[in-house]
């Protein structure tokens, strides 16, 4: 396993975009829209890690709750593995607590699935399998 990316939660993701490109000085990898997460979604590099931005849609996903309930932050943070499907089986095995018994489909399409955060001191934390090289910026995140 290894740190993939951090998730963090944002009411304005052009705002925080903005932020992120011109502040730090990161590199705006691309944008997306993940309808079934009601998030819109930016992807910035970090090093060896990077940064997911989520702004919620239409406030009725679990950023929007997120959100209401927090303000603005991190909500969780991603590690890659091999398999998904392998890695949520050996932990249910083990009786960690899950949100998810099987994948669902995350930013850039890839499988992810996340844990509870009881488990994990309070954090959530995701699991996500390797993405697939694209070709830049995703411009028809709306």
């Amino acid at each position: 396993m290894r740190v993939d990316h951090i998730g963090i939660a944002v009411k304005n993701l052009d705002s925080a975009i903005k932020y992120y490109r011109e502040g730090l000085g990161l590199e705006l990898l691309r944008v997306e829209e993940v309808p079934k997460e009601d998030i819109r979604v930016a992807i910035l590099k970090a090093g060896e890690v990077t940064l997911e931005l989520m702004e919620p849609c239409q406030n009725l996903g679990v950023v929007a709750k997120f959100i209401s309930k927090r303000g603005e932050g991190i909500h969780h943070i991603s590690f890659q593995v091999e398999s998904v499907e392998d890695t949520l089986r050996l932990l249910k095995e083990r009786g960690v607590a899950l949100v998810d018994e099987t994948p669902r489909t995350g930013a850039g399409g890839r499988k992810a699935a996340f844990l509870h955060p009881r488990a994990s001191s309070g954090v959530l934390i995701e699991l996500c399998e390797r993405e697939q090289e694209s070709g830049g910026i995703n411009s028809n995140a709306g």
